[in-house]
């Protein structure tokens, strides 16, 4: 579909919108890419751009949504997740990036590695490096985050770690109520069990995801998988 103006026009044409009509910048920008066509911006986006797979998991997404983005070590899935932040900058969202992995620096050089034009890389997503990251701690994060705002967190498996955590099931529940309340996004990126390797599938499935303790998966609503470069999105409800 051929839009009626440049990408950029229509980001002008939206940022005013929000400035007459008092409203927020994502509302403003998914009303321009209604009169073009798309349900979204970030649909408009991701297919005015040729699309990396981070853009096209970020359209297929939907406010309330608990997401998986899951793939074996050194498959890139957290660069896309930092990728899926800064698209959604990209779009006017708000973005924030939970690790137990990384340092702030180290979060943020590896944020501006993707960022490209997002804007300024110190002020586009929010980083929480804190130990005691946690579905409580998300939600106090998140608690006057607007509607549409992504969080990445890296990674599920580590939130089952301290012993003085609810177990994983009951923060993944809670979270997909107040998701699901609130209008957030959460992604969580996962390990895939080390068994998958020895399968010849070009992609793994929920089965692979390694659990250590049970989890209903149904709580997702959407997947991304990883495997050599490559990648796999699917709604799951």
């Amino acid at each position: 579909m051929k839009l009626s103006a440049p990408i950029f026009q229509l980001k002008r044409q939206a940022k005013k919108l929000a400035r007459d009509q008092g409203l927020p910048l994502h509302d403003a920008l998914d009303h321009i890419a209604r009169q073009e066509g798309f349900t979204s911006w970030s649909l408009l986006a991701a297919k005015a751009s040729g699309t990396r797979p981070s853009a096209e998991f970020l359209a297929l997404l939907n406010p309330g949504d608990l997401a998986l983005l899951a793939a074996r070590p050194a498959q890139g899935k957290t660069m896309m997740g930092l990728e899926l932040l800064a698209d959604a900058v990209k779009v006017g969202r708000n973005g924030l990036f939970f690790t137990l992995e990384y340092n702030q620096a180290e979060a943020l050089a590896r944020y501006r590695s993707v960022a490209g034009n997002a804007g300024s890389p110190d002020s586009d997503v929010e980083i929480d490096v804190s130990d005691n990251i946690s579905a409580e701690h998300v939600i106090e994060r998140l608690k006057s985050a607007p509607r549409g705002t992504v969080a990445v967190i890296d990674y599920l498996q580590i939130m089952d770690q301290r012993r003085s955590n609810p177990p994983l099931a009951i923060q993944v529940s809670t979270l997909r109520d107040f998701a699901r309340r609130t209008g957030v996004i959460l992604v969580f990126i996962a390990q895939i069990d080390r068994s998958y390797v020895l399968s010849d599938r070009p992609f793994p499935g929920l089965a692979d995801i390694r659990l250590p303790n049970p989890l209903d998966l149904t709580l997702f609503s959407a997947v991304c998988f990883m495997n050599n470069g490559k990648a796999r999105i699917d709604r799951l409800n």
